[in-house]
């Protein structure tokens, strides 16, 4: 080994649980994991870490975040407070809008400027891989900018960044009364462009009354598919469209919010093994009173993941640890799918499975190291940052 960590405790999130191993050790080779079992059966490292006994999970994954962009909607959220919809504000030109006047404006570099602080919180927090979207350019080149931006944040620090081009979120002015011309633009322009220049590793949309009908959303999953790029979705947050069922239609990796998901999709969803992305930061910020159906997707058994949703103007988090304590403490999630939901599951819904995500061999060397006495208190506790250190590639 090039490294071993040992003294440890570790949940290595395989199995049906959390996959715990007492006295055990890590070991790492060339950044890939070598060795995960008991120390008593550990190799020889050229470096052994005395862990004392503590926890050490997979690197934390956040994988639904809208992390690049420009501008502030805080005034929106004092309307809010005062009354008004979110469907009110996003059509009286904010929202969504008010977010692609200022990231429009913005330069690449002021998109990795403002993004580097919030990435920050998340890595100081165990992070180790992030997935960012784009969505709020709204233009082939404003789209591919912010894509160019996500990039440039895993060169900036050690984190996996995984990126998804999301043009179709919301529609443009210049697009006002030709919705159907502007997915034209995303189909034909967007995708190509982001796949020709290696920019995207998936394509999302926005499918809900105030976002795109269902029919333009296959066009656009129809255009991804033609590119080899697979497919994610935010589906059912504000009503039913049966977007999570045509999401698992199309083998999408994940179908995400889903407060409004019925019988229908959940069973779709399982057929296709389409993960569940839990939002509950912005449920939990829009004061949303309809849940997730999570007893049926625990009874049909599609994998729950959770995610900060980390975005401007329904869920301005940047705290993969607090979204854990809100899935538990509003959807009722148990500790042990909290924390799966955050690295086995999170890497599923990346399409990183086989490289994130758990504790095995072969595996990314990601590691989360834990000052705690059992990995609940990742869970329980609110505002605290319990991590001793972060290892990313086996440093």
């Amino acid at each position: 080994m090039d490294r071993l960590w040992r003294n440890a405790r570790l949940a290595t999130m395989t199995g049906s649980g959390l996959g715990i191993i007492e006295n055990g050790a890590i070991g790492c080779r060339d950044s890939r994991i070598a060795f995960v079992g008991a120390e008593a059966e550990a190799p020889g490292a050229e470096e052994v870490i005395d862990c004392a006994g503590r926890w050490i999970t997979p690197g934390l994954i956040d994988c639904h975040t809208h992390l690049v962009y420009a501008g502030s909607r805080a005034r929106e959220f004092e309307k809010r407070l005062e009354g008004a919809s979110y469907e009110e504000i996003a059509r009286a030109g904010g929202g969504i809008a008010s977010t692609m006047e200022a990231t429009r404006s913005a330069s690449e570099a002021d998109l990795i400027a403002l993004a580097l602080p919030w990435l920050d919180a998340l890595i100081a927090e165990g992070v180790t891989t992030i997935e960012v979207k784009s969505g709020y350019g709204l233009t082939t080149e404003d789209e591919l900018k912010m894509l160019r931006a996500a990039r440039a944040l895993g060169e900036r620090r050690d984190v996996r960044v995984r990126t998804t081009l999301l043009g179709a979120h919301a529609l443009p002015p210049e697009y006002k009364e030709d919705a159907d011309g502007y997915v034209a633009l995303v189909c034909e322009e967007m995708i190509p462009a982001a796949a020709a220049n290696g920019l995207a590793d998936a394509v999302d949309a926005f499918c809900e009354g105030i976002g795109f009908t269902p029919g333009q959303t296959r066009r656009v999953f129809e255009a991804a598919a033609a590119h080899d790029l697979p497919v994610k979705l935010h589906a059912e947050q504000l009503s039913n469209l049966s977007g999570a069922a045509l999401a698992a239609e199309f083998g999408a990796l994940s179908a995400d919010h889903l407060e409004y998901l019925d019988d229908g999709g959940v069973a779709a969803m399982a057929k296709a093994g389409t993960v569940a992305t839990l939002l509950p930061g912005a449920f939990y910020f829009m004061r949303e009173t309809q849940l997730p159906p999570i007893g049926a997707l625990r009874e049909a058994g599609v994998p729950i993941a959770l995610a900060t949703d980390s975005n401007p103007g329904t869920s301005p988090l940047t705290s993969l640890l607090l979204v854990l304590n809100m899935g538990a403490t509003l959807f009722r999630l148990t500790v042990e799918e909290c924390l799966i939901g955050a690295t086995r599951n999170a890497a599923l819904a990346l399409g990183l499975g086989g490289e994130a995500g758990t504790l095995e061999v072969g595996k990314a060397c990601d590691l989360a190291i834990w000052d705690v006495e059992h990995p609940a208190e990742l869970v329980y506790r609110i505002g605290f940052n319990p991590l001793h250190s972060r290892i990313r590639a086996g440093r």
